[in-house]
């Protein structure tokens, strides 16, 4: 698979651009050859170009001015440089420059093959070892798929069955509920991993703007369109193009998407040329797309292009033996990202009671924004209720209602009510009374009996209308 698809020729022999062309054309390679340094850095302007192949001495500008000018300009450009009057200062002046290589002629044609293909090996290494280092860093783990439910290792199991194949998938499921990250795990298990993967929300570019992002577009095809611009199918090229919220891709744009899934091609908007693409898609919605096909507003085609294969991502509330897992492991996350000093140890009994009762309607971006919060705001090793959002106290907790036997020495209770935010209130309330009583009203020493801070305390002794100093009385 080759990381290099364009490259421009600039030599002043027409012999050399002619052989030049014809050779790596043959290779599979798009070519185009212009004269001088001047014509170099105007087709450069106007397209993008991987590889820019120059002879030193040109009209108008010669290599190695080209060379600085080009790389300044492009800083992803490979440039290869080539002379007929080389000497081994001007091949150091050249690499220091930023040249990938140098080469002396005469030369045979395949000796620039040679040094291509030794530039993409080298750029596939710099890439493996980016991803590689990006894989270590210490927010990683937060981006792996964790739970360890049924129903997401029932997904886990359709992605590695389909990661090492280039079937074309549609993710469905609601927002939030991670299905980037089932991409992204479809991407880095399959022979693309080393390639790019490129991202993009389709609902959340401009309906006029849509295709000169995914297909690019020529310098000067619209009014603002002042250089070229290189479209997401071509970044992705030899990669996997995540295409999120397919749904809302307009018309005209769906036209084109399925002319690439069945042809393999590409056309810049305000070009007459095309451009082969290697490109895995994974697509993603929220949206029941056999209904919008149903009405008009969704190529059919187009839909069992895309829904090859369809891997349901389930909602947070089908996976709530998870919910603790995330918890965790968002906290962990908060706690590097916001310097937490002394960090937050986890959750306390009835905080996790809370939010495994949730039904989480926003699914796990929902629960790490409320970590986000609970990390933020807890005053207490270990995370409490009145840290969670007020939603989740709202919730109408899950199952039938009934009575039950509880409380101590055989007391019967009457907890007909099952409402957790109440009964932890009330426990809460409870526990601050009694060590208040305890410590004959002394709020300091109460404060820690209760692992709260001092500040905390107050706020609760008004929170709930509680008299020290008539606890102290009691006690």
């Amino acid at each position: 698979m080759s990381l290099f698809r364009t490259i421009l020729v600039a030599d002043d022999e027409p012999s050399i651009r002619h052989i030049l062309t014809l050779v790596l054309t043959d290779h599979g390679y798009d070519v185009r050859a212009v004269a001088d340094g001047d014509e170099a850095l105007r087709e450069l302007a106007a397209r993008d170009y991987d590889v820019l192949v120059s002879d030193v001495r040109m009209p108008k500008k010669d290599g190695l001015t080209l060379l600085r000018e080009a790389l300044a300009a492009h800083p992803g450009l490979t440039a290869v440089v080539m002379s007929a009057y080389g000497s081994q200062e001007q091949a150091l002046e050249a690499v220091s420059a930023g040249a990938f290589d140098y080469v002396q002629k005469p030369f045979k044609p395949e000796e620039i093959v040679f040094v291509l293909r030794k530039a993409e090996e080298r750029e596939r290494l710099v890439r493996e070892n980016r991803r590689l280092k990006e894989a270590s860093l210490p927010s990683a783990p937060d981006g792996h798929i964790l739970g360890g439910s049924a129903a997401l290792q029932a997904v886990l199991k359709q992605v590695a069955r389909l990661a090492p194949v280039d079937t074309t998938v549609l993710i469905s499921g609601e927002s939030g509920t991670g299905k980037e990250l089932i991409a992204r795990e479809l991407h880095s298990r399959s022979r693309r991993a080393a390639m790019a993967f490129v991202a993009v929300n389709c609902g959340a570019i401009a309906s006029g703007l849509i295709e000169s992002e995914l297909f690019g577009h020529a310098k000067g095809a619209f009014t603002d369109a002042r250089t070229a611009k290189r479209g997401l199918f071509a970044e992705a090229d030899g990669g996997t193009l995540f295409l999120d919220e397919v749904g809302e891709l307009p018309l005209p744009a769906q036209v084109k998407l399925l002319r690439v899934l069945q042809e393999g091609t590409i056309r810049p908007v305000g070009e007459n040329r095309e451009e082969t693409v290697d490109v895995r898609v994974v697509a993603a919605t929220l949206r029941d797309l056999a209904k919008l096909v149903e009405k008009g507003e969704f190529r059919e085609d187009l839909y069992y292009r895309l829904n090859v294969v369809n891997v349901r991502m389930p909602p947070l509330r089908e996976r709530r033996e998870d919910v603790p897992l995330l918890a965790r492991t968002f906290i962990s996350r908060f706690n590097r990202e916001l310097n937490r000093e002394p960090p937050v140890e986890g959750l306390s009994p009835e905080a996790e009671a809370l939010l495994c009762a949730y039904a989480w309607p926003g699914n796990v971006r929902e629960l790490e924004n409320a970590m986000e919060r609970a990390v933020l705001l807890a005053d207490t090793p270990l995370i409490l209720p009145s840290n969670l959002p007020d939603r989740l106290w709202a919730a109408s907790p899950p199952g039938p209602t009934g009575t039950a036997q509880g409380g101590t020495g055989g007391v019967l209770q009457d907890v007909s009510d099952l409402s957790l935010k109440r009964a932890i209130r009330e426990m809460e309330e409870s526990y601050i009374r009694a060590a208040l009583r305890r410590t004959k009203g002394n709020r300091t020493r109460a404060s820690e009996l209760l692992d709260i801070s001092h500040r905390a305390l107050l706020y609760k002794i008004k929170e709930y209308g509680i008299d020290p100093d008539a606890e102290a009385e009691r006690g």
